[in-house]
């Protein structure tokens, strides 16, 4: 099978019986080869030792007298934040548990490239084993921005931060065509846009973040992100749903929603609500879901056989930041209620 995102850090977790990722201490020390953590020529003694041995043993303790050492107070709170991390995924054991456990909280404990990787890696081991390159980039946008470009009906999803560097680069690639902002000026930056007849390209530049996928109704890139999302839940909740796009929400008895990112919440809940939404709000959401789950026993008893209604939806900026803790934590499950 193609191998895909070599720099999530997969090969350096345990996989399970049960198909979760165990943490390692190879995973744990990998955090330390990050440029926010690897001394540099400025490093005070404290720091380098206190990084040997965690490269030596990641688990060990670490004291405030270890942290008071550092001279460097922006290469101190690093190493706090590290210690933070790392204790709370040894704390949870496999990388889903920590993950979920986050959102438990009263509040996100870490910066959100913690929470980013975490779903990268845990996306990465669900995915092992796929061979179409369509529903590998679609699990992008789970732990990526992208960057939205709707002409004539078609939508197309680039990385947010991809993009960015070739507007300032002026990097050039062979088929689509995104039009973006850089500063006041509009300027235009291709990119590869996977289909079924090219997606084996993706295989190769995985790591590179820089195809589009077209995320139009009824395209294979949509069906490709509603498969993801379908793997998500049944990956944390072994709770099997069909999920599929729909154009708009006709349901005199709609009873439970969920939005895939800030805007789509805002949106849902005006509608469920009665609330007008303006043409402009309506123009950004870019995709309506319908859940099923296929053992109504599994929702809570109330809506139980009923719906669950999805979206996802981007900023006025075009941007898209996809929340997929939101399909965690917010489904009506029985057995999270």
């Amino acid at each position: 099978m193609p191998e895909f995102w070599r720099s999530s850090g997969y090969d350096l977790l345990d996989r399970r019986a049960d198909g979760a990722l165990a943490v390692t201490d190879a995973f744990l020390a990998a955090y330390l080869a990050r440029p926010e953590m690897a001394p540099v020529a400025e490093s005070c003694r404290a720091e380098r030792a206190l990084h040997a041995a965690l490269l030596a043993e990641p688990r060990r303790m670490v004291t405030a007298v270890n942290l008071v050492a550092i001279k460097d107070r922006d290469a101190r709170e690093n190493y706090q934040v590290f210690v933070r991390f790392r204790d709370w995924l040894a704390r949870h054991e496999t990388v889903e548990r920590a993950y979920l456990a986050l959102f438990r909280a009263e509040a996100v404990p870490f910066p959100a490239l913690f929470v980013d990787q975490l779903a990268a890696v845990i996306l990465r081991g669900m995915l092992d084993g796929t061979d179409d390159p369509l529903r590998v980039r679609a699990a992008e946008l789970f732990y990526r921005a992208q960057q939205i470009s709707i002409e004539d009906g078609t939508i197309l999803a680039a990385d947010a931060e991809t993009v960015e560097l070739h507007a300032k680069t002026g990097g050039l690639g062979s088929l689509g065509r995104l039009v973006v902002e850089a500063g006041t000026k509009p300027r235009s930056v291709e990119l590869d846009i996977l289909a079924p007849e090219n997606a084996a390209l993706y295989w190769p530049r995985s790591d590179r973040f820089d195809t589009v996928l077209d995320l139009s109704f009824a395209r294979p890139g949509l069906d490709a992100l509603c498969r993801v999302l379908e793997d998500w839940v049944r990956h944390f909740h072994a709770a099997d749903v069909s999920i599929q796009p729909v154009q708009r929400i006709r349901d005199e008895r709609w009873a439970w929603h969920v939005g895939l990112d800030g805007e789509a919440s805002a949106v849902l809940n005006d509608m469920y609500n009665g609330v007008a939404v303006g043409e402009d709000r309506l123009y950004r959401v870019l995709s309506l879901f319908r859940l099923e789950f296929r053992d109504p026993a599994q929702m809570l008893p109330r809506v139980a056989g009923r719906p669950v209604y999805l979206a996802m939806a981007m900023t006025p900026a075009n941007r898209l930041r996809l929340k997929p803790q939101n399909l965690l934590v917010n489904l009506p499950l029985a057995s999270i209620a």
